[in-house]
């Protein structure tokens, strides 16, 4: 079915089975310090183990001053050896060729961190990490090329198969390549070919160290996306010298420090968003290409091999969503596979919570404590909601072998999930939705979808355990009555294309703004009116940045720091910024104002004395991330 994806390739001598590779991910599963820890091996067996041809271990430090953070791995040092040799073993023993990625960070990491100046090309400071930098002499150059040789004898001694160095993204090696981030006048700066001398030195030295077979790669952002940064004819020409310099493959990304929605690309961002920079790097220079960018699927996968845009795909995040996707696509069980919905939960996390997660895969960072276990009883569990938290907790349960009924007052599953897939560029969330229905159906749960149950009804049942999973519903203040001119989110998705021209929208949370954009893509002239000082404040980084651009060039109204009063008919009344009060007239308002916990079975159930549990929104209004972690994990208690 997936004849192209599944053909053998070789870089050098290296012989690889599939065209997938993971790529160089941060999962900062190591502990503090860099070394490599239990929970790092079982996150690469994890994924090695399932099916991929090439796993190349997240970006490995060269150099102390080189860290973008405390739980980054390192190479930097022989105490890092054993650690090393153990997780190359791992990934060998589980199927995959073993790689490493070599990096350096430069000037983009935190002086707190590295006690002392981060090192640059040039005195620029990074764009998104404020405080001075240390611009590079020609004798630090030379350690910095040294200590990537250095770090590369190691690699081989450790037992990788393949040296991968990081030239993109912002790090010091693509701040030298590029005029955005290197202004220097000396042999190290100026045109092409003197910005690009740093990278050839180091792609020297690798080469030197590991002798004339070895495989190596390069990551290059060929396409930054700021101005005066560089683009693919700039990046063509850099790996031509690179290629002579000495490398093999070349993974083809793009972005860096000012532009990272690039680098990890938010669900605004089309899947494959980069396959035509790899193809115009393959097509420009004789040299095998790696294809990255939201290559999601193994369908998309194919059609990036079979048309000949790349040589390799590397699937990211898709492989964190489900590290089986390989084995599940050659066996042709499409269903089975988790999809990655690039909400870049895995990004946001490393960096606020010091560990990957990911949305739709609760084990992921937590292998060995979420095994699914078979149950030593069975018991009856009926689950009321089919939300992700419900559908979730119920195929997991029955997986395990208990007898698992799911009640849901929709015609579908899905919850809250149907609705946030209303928006065009949100599509991909019904992945979730897919995959839950599969589970369901195959792990026997008995749906009574379309069904309202009371506490009686749930109690005739005669149930072992009950999981409430009702979700929540939206928040109406109490001078707020529904109408012809007020409706909640809920029902303006519903029906956005009969809705009137002239809409507010009372909330500027991630649903108001994502409610925002649809209507206005609808063509509907759009406010959005906030109590806070500024709006989309739980969406992660990258996606925020793009759903501000979004909201600016479809033209919505944006009023922040107005507190709203009341509301009748076609007039709110709020307290302005300035303290003023103020009232503004729409033809419709949209409630988006949150939601509150809807658990009214909650206490019948509990003073009837059954086991009963909440998860979900019916606990705390939040994400879906938490929603199928919760029923995951109720899941594997009972």
């Amino acid at each position: 079915m997936l004849p192209h994806l599944f053909s053998p390739f070789a870089i050098r001598d290296l012989e690889l089975h599939n065209r997938i590779v993971m790529p160089a991910l941060a999962s900062f599963l190591v502990a503090p310090g860099g070394s490599v820890t239990d929970k790092t091996l079982e996150h690469y067996r994890r994924r090695a183990s399932g099916g991929v041809a090439m796993l190349i271990v997240e970006a490995a430090a060269v150099a102390p001053e080189g860290i973008v953070s405390e739980n980054q791995l390192r190479i930097d040092h022989d105490r890092f050896l054993d650690g090393l040799s153990r997780l190359a073993r791992v990934i060998k023993s589980s199927g995959a060729r073993a790689a490493i990625q070599l990096h350096h960070a430069g000037r983009q990491t935190k002086a707190k961190l590295i006690g002392r100046p981060p090192l640059a090309p040039s005195p620029l400071p990074c764009p998104t990490i404020p405080g001075e930098v240390e611009p590079l002499g020609p004798e630090g150059i030379r350690r910095i090329v040294s200590l990537f040789g250095d770090a590369a004898s190691r690699a081989v001694e450790a037992g990788f198969e393949l040296i991968e160095i990081h030239g993109a993204h912002g790090y010091l090696i693509n701040q030298f390549l590029s005029p955005f981030s290197n202004v220097r006048d000396d042999d190290y700066g100026g045109d092409t070919q003197r910005r690009a001398r740093f990278a050839v030195e180091v792609v020297q030295e690798v080469r030197g160290r590991v002798g004339d077979s070895f495989p190596l790669s390069f990551k290059i952002s060929a396409r930054e996306f700021v101005p005066g940064g560089l683009e693919v004819d700039e990046s063509v020409a850099i790996v031509r010298r690179l290629r002579e310099a000495g490398v093999d493959v070349v993974q083809v990304s793009a972005g860096n420090d000012a532009t990272p929605e690039w680098i990890s690309q938010p669900m605004l961002v089309q899947r494959g968003c980069l396959v035509e920079t790899a193809f115009a790097v393959k097509k420009a220079v004789q040299i095998p290409v790696m294809a990255v960018g939201r290559i999601n699927g193994p369908r998309l996968a194919e059609e990036i091999i079979r048309e000949g845009k790349a040589d390799l795909v590397c699937m990211g995040r898709a492989l964190l969503a489900d590290p089986f996707l390989p084995v599940k696509a050659k066996e042709n069980r499409l269903s089975e596979i988790r999809r990655c919905v690039a909400c870049n939960t895995c990004m946001n996390s490393i960096f606020k919570k010091g560990r990957v997660e990911c949305l739709v895969n609760p084990e992921l960072g937590r292998e060995e404590e979420m095994r699914v276990l078979p149950v030593s009883r069975s018991r009856r569990v009926l689950v009321v909601g089919g939300g992700p938290a419900g559908a979730e907790a119920s195929w997991v349960a029955a997986s395990r072998g208990h007898e698992v009924e799911l009640f849901d007052t929709n015609e579908s599953i899905g919850g809250q999930i149907l609705l946030g897939a209303v928006p065009s560029y949100k599509k991909d969330l019904l992945n979730i939705v897919r995959f839950h229905e599969h589970q369901l159906r195959q792990h026997g749960v008995k749906c009574h979808l379309g069904r309202r149950v009371g506490a009686e009804e749930l109690l005739r049942e005669c149930p072992d355990v009950v999981i409430l999973a009702t979700g929540a519903r939206p928040i109406v203040p109490p001078f707020v009555r529904e109408g012809p001119t007020v409706q909640t989110y809920v029902t303006a998705l519903n029906g956005a294309s009969e809705l009137p021209q002239e809409v507010v929208v009372l909330g500027g949370g991630s649903i108001g703004c994502e409610l925002a954009i649809h209507l206005a893509q609808m063509g509907h002239r759009v406010t959005i009116m906030e109590m806070r000082d500024a709006i989309g404040m739980e969406h992660e980084a990258m996606t925020r940045k793009l759903i501000f651009q979004e909201i600016r060039s479809l033209g919505v109204r944006v009023m922040t720091g107005c507190e709203i009063k009341g509301l009748e008919r076609h007039e709110v009344y709020f307290t302005g910024r300035d303290g003023k009060e103020a009232t503004l007239r729409a033809e419709l308002f949209v409630l988006a104002l949150g939601t509150r916990p809807e658990d009214a079975l909650f206490e019948p159930l509990k003073r009837a004395g059954v086991e009963v549990h909440k998860i979900g929104d019916c606990v705390q209004p939040r994400s879906i991330k938490e929603a199928i972690y919760e029923g995951s994990l109720i899941a594997r208690s009972l």
